[in-house]
């Protein structure tokens, strides 16, 4: 029995003017841990204090290729001893072709550090076990709120930019 392929069958050809968002890498630019003590902090009792600050960047690598880097920052800390230091950079490279303005900014500073945020999570929770302690899980951020608030701010300060000239 033969196949035979129908002209109905055949996909339809990609719109080269679709809009396209694909991660191209996941990776790890930069990564410190530091535990002064290992996981033995003299004198100190009871769960530690964690800081926490998350940054995003974007840097444009090429024509349609952006480099997304969500920075996590973390202290934790019994009293005004350091228990433990984490930094790490975690970033991706990812295609974003055929998208408005609004559409470009929504998706490097909501949809892909929010994709990268798992990943950043498994990699904090591993480090910090490795280092002797509780696994730490990094909390839900919500980015949609970190971006209307940086679109708020800049919109302050160019309304106020405005009303000094």
């Amino acid at each position: 029995m033969t196949q035979e392929n129908s002209p109905a069958a055949t996909p339809p050809a990609a719109d080269p003017n679709a809009p396209v968002v694909n991660p191209q890498a996941i990776y790890i630019k930069d990564c410190s841990f530091e535990a002064p003590n290992g996981p033995f902090v003299p004198g100190a009792q009871g769960n530690p204090s964690v800081s926490l600050n998350i940054g995003t960047r974007t840097t444009a690598l090429a024509q349609d290729m952006h480099e997304i880097v969500l920075q996590v920052n973390l202290e934790a800390k019994l009293g005004d001893k350091t228990v433990w230091l984490l930094e790490l950079q975690q970033a991706g490279a990812f295609m974003i072709r055929n998208l408005s303005a609004n559409d470009l900014a929504q998706v490097v500073n909501i949809m892909a550090p929010n994709y990268l945020m798992a990943y950043a999570r498994a990699t904090v929770s591993e480090l910090v076990t490795k280092g002797g302690f509780q696994p730490f899980l990094l909390p839900l951020v919500t980015f949609e709120a970190l971006h209307a608030r940086a679109a708020a701010q800049q919109a302050a300060q160019q309304q106020a930019n405005t009303s000094v000239n």
